[in-house]
This record gives structure tokens, sequence and C-alpha cells, in this order.
């Protein structure tokens, strides 16, 4: 018999591809910081505003690409979300003052991110996969570490080779020209328009699931009186705080300040994102064996260690001399925070799909990601403002810590789901 690919694989690489560059792109953000101060005259204040501004408005259109994604589909939200992402970054290489910056950044091009996300690539893996879904969330969330691995260096290379407006006319050029062509093509919301059955599942336990969650199906309202929920959902809050807030914006400047090159700047991150891909990776591996919350917890708990690592090197002059004289402990750092950075993501989402299947899962997915860049803007504005106020991002990190703690024994007061349970004794016999 010869081996056949299932469609649904071909589903999770394009979708994968779309997060790459539309989250690779957004990602890229701390490597402006800097030519966009010089530019027009902004501080880091300003500056980190933006990104604030960004990730507000991302958040926000989380819950309402859950309500257009029941309504309209998860590949028409993805494909134009991919469109004005694209043409948004074209626009943005002529701006010429920051109000600009701020309305086509921080508004529409964040508008497009918040289509381009995990709540559209979620529901199109909940339709495909009902088998080896860890694996899958778990290879797409692997797509924002790729993009960010791929597009910072890129962001850093033409910035200083040209300028920072080369980078953004790249960017769009490949949005427009390849990703949104190869979406139109192979993109497809369910495996019935390929004449399929998801993997894992019949035609008939597809719609006999379909029937049984429809009738079953409750209002979104009866999440928020779940404190299951709120223990899902606040510790994702944290995740953003400490990771696309925190690091993903101020990390480069944070070494530049420090003193490291461009060289070691643009490796360290470099080696985050690629470590930040074989964890995601992992962890979807993991999140089909292990308990999600049990798994969560210390994920959350070795993250704060490896920014306590950077708190004990930034803390002193001497240590901190030290610390810049030898780049490997920046590439160690680089490395820890990367194995940790995404990979809390694909169990919160088996977590979601396992506790909340009864309620609309775009819904679901949008309040938990609305949450996340909640966190991701306190955690880009935050140590912005710190470091203008003290001139060092050392009260930030302590904070971090603090936070990653709390939500390690947020997450631990998760009841274990049914599926989990019963596949950890199975596991054991």
């Amino acid at each position: 018999m010869k081996w056949k690919l299932h469609y649904a694989w071909i589903i999770l690489f394009v979708t994968f591809a779309a997060l790459s560059a539309v989250q690779g792109i957004r990602l890229s953000f701390g490597a402006f910081i800097e030519p966009w101060e010089n530019q027009f005259s902004l501080d880091r204040g300003t500056i980190s505003l933006i990104s604030a501004l960004s990730f507000v408005v991302y958040g926000i259109s989380q819950p309402i690409a859950g309500r257009l994604i029941d309504r309209f589909g998860a590949r028409t939200i993805l494909l134009y979300s991919t469109l004005l992402v694209g043409l948004s970054m074209m626009f943005t290489q002529w701006v010429t003052s920051p109000w600009q910056l701020f309305l086509l950044y921080g508004v529409i091009a964040s508008i497009g991110v918040g289509g381009a996300s995990n709540v559209a690539a979620s529901v199109i893996i909940t339709n495909w996969f009902n088998e080896k879904r860890g694996v899958a969330f778990g290879f797409l969330e692997a797509g924002f570490s790729v993009g960010q691995m791929v597009m910072v260096p890129v962001s850093l290379f033409f910035i200083q080779w040209f300028d920072w407006k080369m980078a953004v006319a790249v960017f769009a050029l490949f949005l427009l020209i390849i990703i949104f062509p190869v979406l139109v093509l192979l993109l497809r919301n369910h495996p019935a328009e390929k004449g399929l059955h998801p993997i894992g599942g019949s035609r008939e336990e597809e719609n006999a699931s379909s029937q049984i969650a429809s009738a079953s199906k409750l209002p979104v309202r009866g999440i928020f009186r779940s404190r299951n929920f709120w223990f899902l959902l606040l510790p994702f809050f944290i995740c953003g705080f400490t990771t696309t807030g925190l690091m993903d914006t101020h990390l480069i400047p944070f070494t530049q300040l420090c003193g490291f090159s461009t060289t070691v700047t643009g490796s360290a991150i470099s080696l985050l994102a690629a470590f930040n891909t074989l964890g995601t990776l992992l962890s979807g591996f993991i999140a089909d064996r292990w308990s999600s919350r049990k798994f969560l917890a210390t994920l959350y708990l070795l993250r704060a260690v490896s920014i306590g690592f950077l708190i004990v090197f930034v803390s002193d002059p001497e240590l901190l001399l030290f610390f810049v004289a030898h780049p490997s402990l920046l590439i160690l750092f680089s490395i820890s925070f990367g194995l940790v950075d995404f990979a809390t993501v694909a169990p919160t989402q088996l977590l979601a799909t396992q506790h909340f299947k009864n309620y609309s899962m775009g819904l679901v997915m949008g309040w938990l990601f609305l949450s996340h860049q909640a966190g991701s803007a306190l955690g880009a504005y935050l140590p912005g403002m710190i470091f203008e106020q003290t001139g060092h991002y050392t009260l930030a990190f302590y904070v971090s810590v603090f936070l990653l703690v709390g939500a390690a024994v947020l997450n631990l007061l998760l009841p274990e789901s049914v599926k989990a349970t019963s596949h950890e004794k199975a596991c054991t016999e």
C-alpha cells in the first residue's frame, strides 16, 4: 500500500507559514525601537506606548475575531487579516510623523495581526484534527518562534545595512506576493470541503460530535462564572506580560543597553527563537501525554528561573561587566528562556478544548488570547516606563518573576480534565 499524506498536514503547514510570517513581523518590533526613536525624536516610553497600543488592539480583536470566525469561517478571517497586515506594512514605509506610526502599526496592522492569530488557527486545527491535536497545536505555535527566528535577524540586517523603511517594504512584499496567494490556493476550513474526514475521526463521528456540541452549546457568559476559566486566563495574561510584552519588546534594547554588539544580540535572538521552536514542538508532544496543568506550572516556574538569571547580573555593576564580557551567558539565557517561551500555548489551548468544549471555541480562544494580549500590552508599556524612570529594567524583571510564580500556583489549582486523567492512567498501566 502506498502511503498518502492526509491533507490536514498541508492545512497545518499552510497555517504555520501564515502565522510565522505575520507574527514574526509583529515580534520584530524591538528591532525598530532605536530607529524610530532617532527618526521621529521619540523617547523609549513613547515607543513602548506604540507597542502597548498594538497589543491592546490585538487583544480586543481576539473575541471579535472569534465571532467573525463563527460567522464567516476561519479561512476568510485569516486570508483578509494577512492581506491587511501586508498593506499596512507597505504604507508604513512612507510615514512622516509619529501619529501615522501609531495609526498604521498600532491600530490597522494590529487588527490584521489579531485576525491572523491563534484564534483562527486553533479553530482550523480543531476542525482538521480529532487526534494528535496537541502535536498540531505545538507545531502551530512553533510558527511564532520560527517567524521570530527569521524576521528579527532580517529586520536587524536591513536596518543596519539600509534603513528601517527597507525592512518594512520587504515584509510587505513577502506577505502580499507569497503568503497571501498560498493561503488562497491551499487553505480550507473543513475536511468536507476536500471530501475527507478529520484525522482521528470518521464522517459519522464528526457529524455526531457536531450535533452534540450544537445541542449543548452554552452561553459565553457561563465561562466567566467558572473559576477554572480564571485559573487558565490569569496565567495566560502573565504569559503575555513576560514573553511578547517584556522580552520580545525589550530584550533587544536591553542587550544594547548592556553593551552587547549587534552581532551578539542578533545571534542571541536567533537562538532564543530556535530553542523556542524546539520547546514549542516538544510542548505539544508532552501535552498529549502528560497533565497539561502540571506541565504549565513547571513551564512558568522555569521561566521565572531564567529571568532570575538576568536579575543576578544586572543587580551588581561588576557582575554586569562580567556578563557583557562573556556573551555566552547571554546565549545561555536565550536558550533557557527560549525553551519555555511559547511552550505554554499548546497546553493552554489543549486545556481550553477539554474544559470548555461545550462553548463556542472561537469565543473561548478569543477571550483567552485577549487576556494574553492585555498582558502583552502591559508587559510592553510598563517596563518602558520603568526604564524612563530608573534607567534600567531590573524592577521589571523582579515583577515578572513574582507574577510567574503566581501563574504556576493558579494552574495547579485547575482540576485534571477527564481526558487527561484517563490518558495518564493508560500510560501507567
